[in-house]
Parts: structure tokens; C-alpha cells; sequence
């Protein structure tokens, strides 16, 4: 399927319509070697070659980052007031779409999913699916094995809510845990604790299904995602894989 060469660069992150065409009237943008005159000439960016300033452009139809989110950011798109995890990323990565699958808390850090496939995004999040979230988390306390029967009953949260089972499992010390649940409602974590009366101190999110947080990345940066990776979590969606 055919689209504009100019769409095809703008939804890419490579610039505005406006700087496309002024890079057409310039002779800076090729189609399979043959300099573009028109910047809405029809293109297939599966089958054709396109490059700026002689440099390939490598086409994806979706796109889909890891974001190792740090505290204090919102898992926002947008926000007048504070910065969101958009804001984290490249000009280059900004596509139209693109938005975060699932919300990680403000003062919440960890593995974060972006991407500009819709369905992807949705399967991964309705409980049907039982997608697993795994959480690192500080408590207040001590863990008691009380704790982890509740969990695995599961808990009914103080506004009447009920959670479906999950695993609490203790961690090294005695008042860490990690959590995996497949639901996501919100502060879901911390409002099971809340409900055991515990508080969260600190929490942190390490895997969603088959996509675990890459220990190489630092606070606040992401990188795209591996084939391999990407290939996993549609399978996890029950979709079958995209070029």
C-alpha cells in the first residue's frame, strides 16, 4: 500500500511537512537512488529504498521503546505543568501514536512500554489476557506469611475493589517483596498493602509478560526494542508479528 513520501518521513520523527518539502526542493531525499521532486509522491517504504542526505531511512511500521522511567516524571503524553515520559525521549522517537501501555505512578520508577500499535497496547492491558506485572517494593515492615495468604487469596482493596490472585514474594531483606499481579488498576500495589495496613516505600516496576527492564539502562533513558522482544510480547498479545 502506497502512502505520501511526506508522511511516511513526518510519522518517522524526521520532521514537520514543512521541512520535508523544503528538503525536496533542496534534492536532499531519494527513492530507490532517484531524487524526489514531489514530497507527496506515493511511496511503498516496505518495498522501496528512501534515504535522506544519502543516509537510508529504515522503515518500521510500528514503533516500541523501553523506558527505564525514573521518579518524579508522568506517564502522561502530554502535560502543561510537568514533565511527562515523552519528554524523555529523542525529537527522532516523538511519533504520532506513540504513547505509553499501561501508567506507572508519578513517584513510581522501572520498565515502562511505549508504543504506536493500539491493539498491541490494549491486549496487553485487559485482564483476560492475565499479562503478568512484576514489582519490585519496600515496605514499612516486615513481611509475615499472613501477608503472602492474603495476596494469593486475593485482596479486596479499602474502596470494595477486588483484586485477583497474586504472588507476594519476600525479598532479600525482610521488609522487601517483589509482586506480580495481571491486573492494573490504580495504585493497585500499593492499595493491597494499604488494605494489609502496610505502606509502600519505594516501588519499582521489573517485567510486563515476556519484557523485563534492561539492567543496562539508566534512569530516564530508552531504547528500542529487539526483534526478539518485539516478537515475544506479540505473541503474549495473541497477534501475530509485524514488519
Amino acid at each position: 500500500m502506497s502512502q505520501r513520501l511526506d508522511k511516511v518521513l513526518g510519522n518517522l520523527g524526521y520532521g514537520s511537512r514543512r521541512e520535508i518539502k523544503e528538503w525536496v526542493r533542496q534534492r536532499r531525499v531519494t527513492v530507490d537512488g532517484a531524487i524526489v521532486t514531489d514530497p507527496g509522491q506515493p511511496v511503498e517504504p516496505h518495498r522501496q529504498t528512501l534515504a535522506v542526505d544519502g543516509a537510508a531511512v529504515r522503515y518500521t511500521l510500528h514503533l516500541h521503546l523501553l523506558l527505564h522511567k525514573p521518579a518524579g516524571v508522568l506517564t502522561a503524553t502530554a502535560d502543561r505543568r510537568q514533565s511527562t515520559v515523552l519528554d524523555l525521549l529523542p525529537m527522532s522517537w516523538r511519533r504520532p501514536g506513540l504513547h505509553p501501555v499501561g501508567r506507572l505512578d508519578k513517584d513510581t520508577e522501572g520498565l515502562l512500554l511505549l508504543t504506536t500499535d493500539g491493539e498491541l497496547s490494549h491486549r496487553l492491558l485487559t485482564p483476560k489476557r492475565h499479562v503478568d506485572k512484576e514489582y519490585y517494593c519496600r515496605l514499612n515492615g516486615p513481611l509475615a506469611a499472613e501477608d503472602m495468604a492474603a495476596f494469593a487469596a486475593g485482596i479486596t482493596l479499602g474502596s470494595g475493589e477486588e483484586c485477583r490472585p497474586a504472588q507476594l514474594l519476600p525479598g532479600p531483606g525482610q521488609t522487601e517483596a517483589r509482586v506480580i499481579i495481571v491486573e492494573g488498576m490504580y495504585h493497585q500495589v500499593k492499595r493491597m498493602f494499604q488494605a494489609l495496613g502496610r505502606e509502600v516505600l519505594y516501588l519499582k516496576r521489573l517485567r510486563m509478560g515476556p519484557l523485563r527492564l534492561d539492567p543496562d539502562l539508566a534512569p530516564g533513558v530508552a531504547r528500542e526494542l529487539t526483534r526478539a522482544e518485539v516478537d515475544n510480547l506479540y505473541v503474549e498479545a495473541g497477534l501475530p508479528t509485524v514488519p
